[in-house]
């Protein structure tokens, strides 16, 4: 039986990475899903580890936070390496 990849396999690394910096930026859900063209309940999602999102709509939320979508993924792994250690 194969191990691949989970339909399904959200990273807490990442929701974490996208509440702080939104917070930081001081913007609601709201504001930064007003700034990306999406619903403020998909940010919700993301941010709580119920949605593992596209990388074209990661690159939306990037730019929406002011950041590349390289610099979300530094983050987002810091996070990741923080919860499994």
């Amino acid at each position: 039986m194969g191990t691949g990849p989970l339909p399904y396999d959200p990273q807490k690394g990442l929701g974490e990475a996208v509440r702080q910096l939104r917070r930081e930026a001081g913007m609601s859900q709201r504001d930064l899903a007003q700034r990306v063209g999406i619903s403020a309940s998909w940010i919700s999602r993301i941010e709580s580890g119920q949605y593992d999102p596209s990388w074209g709509n990661m690159r939306r939320v990037a730019e929406g936070l002011g950041i590349s979508l390289e610099t979300l993924s530094e983050i987002a792994e810091d996070f990741e390496e923080k919860h499994s250690a």
